[in-house]
């Protein structure tokens, strides 16, 4: 059998609106009920009252002209001739007389006769081959008759109808206003949420600068207030925690300093040493090393918290700057291919330290650098870092960024001060980038980095090959 999706919650506007548009449709219907309802009744009555005065002149009429010797019933009703549409009809001697011929004594319902046979004036409310009509019966005992007179209610049934018709649109427009009202309150009233939501993401983006604007309600001055005291002290813990991470780590580089050169004198004389002293002495010296990376890479997060000078800033080719790193690295050029003529902006110390930490990062810990390529895109320049080791795992790619996320080399050992990639995710970020891991073909793991072009191309056409 065939699940029938699950409707997703409406949202707090769409709450709103609903709830201003049922409500204006409410009292708009009670109000357009009440006022049909009123005016049926006092128009009704009103007709009434109207048609019980005529029918009453009329029988007057009509009995003074019975008492009259040789009356002509027939010739009274013709020379009464109603002009509302009123049918007159007269009960005289036996027989049944009437103005119109679609009106008789059968028009008259049978308990108003005997009513009026009875001696008693009365009215009726009933319809005449479908319309509503109201039928008066007035005695005339002094001639021994009866007269009825049968007025019809379809003009006030049109009008009615008409009334209905105005009031039923008026309560659609209030609603519709009160829809409209609606999404203009829920609009005044999200609007603050999405202030606060807004200056949340910039924060969690980097911008610890942002605040929210003072306002004059007092009802939100509370919200803003706190709102910008706790991203003030937030602010301040992260410069503190910051500022903490760099004094500690440039006070150890005095200490690291003294303890490298002493490891370096002995390492020069390690043919004095003994065989266990020469292994011991390799560890101290693999340890320093770790070390000393450690702090660099503490350092340089310290300044990429800090935030990016704009003077550091520049133009450059991305081919020589990686032409430059893997040379430093100890890395042959051949690696490198794709696009030559991309440029891209930034500090240029920093990021060639993104790239030397991936090509560190391939040797210790992927088998070996395999390639890298650059790929130019519309308005982005991709850099894909290739290496031999056995990729990473989909679900460590997320986690491998994180700071002090240590993994298993390819040859199986574990190493590594699990800040590398920490610092190249948190630069590229703060050049307006992104890296990830992808799949690569064959076997190998890949990194990419993506950063923005500084000779972004209109035409959005791709100036290298290779596929991410």
């Amino acid at each position: 059998m065939r699940r029938l999706p699950r409707l997703r919650p409406a949202g707090l506007r769409g709450r709103v609106t609903v709830a201003f548009g049922v409500g204006a449709l409410l009292v708009s219907a009670i109000f357009a009920v009440t006022t049909y309802a009123l005016a049926q009744s006092y128009l009704l009555s009103q007709r009434e009252r109207a048609v019980l005065r005529q029918a009453y002149l009329d029988a007057n009429y009509v009995r003074g002209r019975l008492e009259s010797a040789g009356a002509d019933v027939p010739a009274i009703l013709t020379a009464m001739a109603p002009t509302s549409g009123s049918a007159l009809v007269v009960h005289w001697r036996d027989r049944w007389f009437s103005s119109s011929l679609d009106v008789g004594r059968s028009s008259i319902p049978r308990s108003l006769r005997d009513v009026v046979a009875d001696g008693r004036p009365a009215s009726i409310r009933t319809r005449i081959d479908g319309v509503p009509a109201i039928v008066i019966g007035v005695p005339l005992p002094s001639v021994q008759a009866s007269y009825y007179e049968v007025a019809p209610l379809r003009e006030l049934q049109e009008n009615l109808r008409t009334l209905g018709v105005v009031l039923t649109g008026g309560a659609l427009v209030a609603a519709l206003a009160g829809a409209g009202l609606g999404v203009y309150a829920s609009r005044s009233v999200v609007r603050p949420l999405n202030d606060v939501a807004g200056a949340a993401a910039q924060i969690a983006g980097g911008r610890l600068d942002t605040r929210l604007p003072p306002t004059r309600d007092p009802e939100l001055a509370t919200i803003v207030g706190s709102f910008n005291s706790m991203v003030d002290t937030l602010h301040q813990r992260i410069e503190r925690d910051a500022r903490l991470a760099a004094d500690v780590s440039h006070e150890l580089r005095s200490p690291l300093t003294t303890l490298v050169a002493s490891v370096e004198v002995l390492d020069k004389r390690r043919d004095e040493l003994s065989p266990r002293s020469q292994r011991a002495l390799d560890l101290v010296i693999e340890e320093l090393d770790r070390f000393r990376r450690l702090l660099d890479n503490l350092l340089e997060l310290a300044r990429v918290g800090a935030g990016l000078a704009p003077e550091a800033a520049e133009p450059m080719s991305l081919w020589e700057l990686l032409e430059h790193t893997l040379a430093r690295s100890g890395q042959t050029t051949a690696v490198l291919s794709g696009a030559r003529d991309v440029q891209v902006t930034g500090d240029k110390l920093r990021l060639e330290r993104v790239f030397a930490n991936l090509i560190d990062n391939a040797e210790r810990h992927g088998g070996g650098l395999a390639a890298v390529t650059i790929v130019g895109e519309r308005d982005r320049a991709l850099v894909l870092v290739d290496d031999d080791g056995p990729g990473v795992p989909i679900s460590e790619r997320e986690r491998i960024f994180d700071r002090f996320a240590t993994g298993r080399t390819a040859r199986g050992s574990s190493s590594g001060t699990g800040l590398g990639l920490a610092l190249v995710s948190e630069t590229v970020a703060a050049h307006g980038g992104a890296v990830w891991c992808a799949d690569r073909p064959g076997r190998g793991g890949r990194f990419v980095v993506s950063l923005p072009r500084a000779d972004a191309r209109p035409d959005g056409a791709t100036t290298a090959g290779g596929e991410t």
